[in-house]
């Protein structure tokens, strides 16, 4: 596959999904809304649309045809029914980003069959974005698998971290461990999954060049609680952090789950994907962050 469409790539994972895509010597073009700079320069050809406008989108894409799509930003019904409308009678491989949120909660690592989209009910493929992230991708899964008749892949990230990650979830927790502010967690013992930004990126390129459809689930070797991310915290900050089970809505954890939420990854691993192990990058990652971030002694 030497022509790629990726749908949302100036920051974060999708930023470092290009970097790997030109590294493949890939003919790549980026659609995003043209509100972030990015430094590819002369190397990928740009278009500007927005995404959750379907003429717009449409406007854009009139006449290109692509070997690979990745769409990073589809949240809707609707948005992936312009999808599957655009690219229809095509063999475009078709990667939607996806996430754990999909699944409820549970005290098991959910597998790909406990949210099946093949079956899964659109009252309405021409409803707008909503407010529930979780319900947006389990309808944008749904209109895909239903009514793509290109092969579409869905790949379920848990939260992914980095220094490059712009909802600073992890920066959250590392400022308020130094600050010595209490910290909302209601479940510190939950189990939860992660994902790195280098890894989701290198994940998204190798199943790019995979025969792997349908939904697949993609996180870290092993789980984590809130408990023990604090620890890891404690140890790189050298600070006690102080948690509570409910603080004022500012303080609480976007860790904080109320029951455990994790993934198994069995699907990717049987087709050849090694995951990294969660301790060979999150104490690097809580290190670094304080070092590079943290550092002044305005927070002492």
């Amino acid at each position: 596959m030497g022509k790629v469409l990726v749908i949302g790539g100036t920051r974060f994972f999708g930023r470092k999904l290009v970097k790997r895509l030109l590294d493949m010597q890939m003919e790549v073009t980026i659609l995003t809304r043209g509100r972030a700079a990015d430094d590819f320069g002369s190397k990928v050809t740009r278009l500007i649309a927005d995404r959750d406008d379907p003429v717009d989108f449409k406007r854009a894409l009139h006449s290109q045809s692509y070997d690979l799509v990745y769409d990073n930003i589809c949240y809707s019904a609707r948005e992936a029914t312009s999808a599957a409308s655009l690219f229809q009678g095509t063999n475009t491989r078709y990667i939607l980003t996806s996430t754990l949120s999909v699944y409820p909660f549970g005290e098991s690592g959910m597998r790909e069959r406990d949210y099946d989209p093949f079956v899964y009910p659109v009252p309405n493929p021409d409803m707008p974005r909503g407010d529930d992230y979780a319900e947006g991708k389990r309808l944008a899964e749904a209109v895909l698998f239903q009514r793509a008749d290109f092969p579409v892949a869905a790949v379920r990230f848990p939260i992914v971290l980095g220094m490059d990650d712009y909802t600073k979830r992890l920066h959250f927790h590392v400022e308020r461990v130094l600050r010595g502010v209490p910290i909302g967690i209601p479940n510190p013992d939950a189990r939860i999954s992660f994902i790195s930004s280098d890894e989701a990126a290198s994940f998204l390129a190798w199943i790019g060049q995979s025969s792997l459809i349908g939904p697949v689930n993609a996180c870290s070797r092993g789980e984590i609680t809130p408990r023990q991310i604090l620890a890891i915290i404690e140890r790189a900050a050298g600070r006690q952090a102080l948690m509570r089970d409910e603080t004022e809505p500012s303080n609480m954890s976007p860790f904080g789950v109320p029951e455990s939420w994790y993934m198994d990854t069995t699907k990717a691993e049987s087709a050849g994907y090694v995951f990294q192990a969660l301790e060979t990058w999150l104490p690097k990652l809580v290190e670094d962050i304080v070092e590079k971030d943290f550092k002044s002694d305005e927070l002492t």
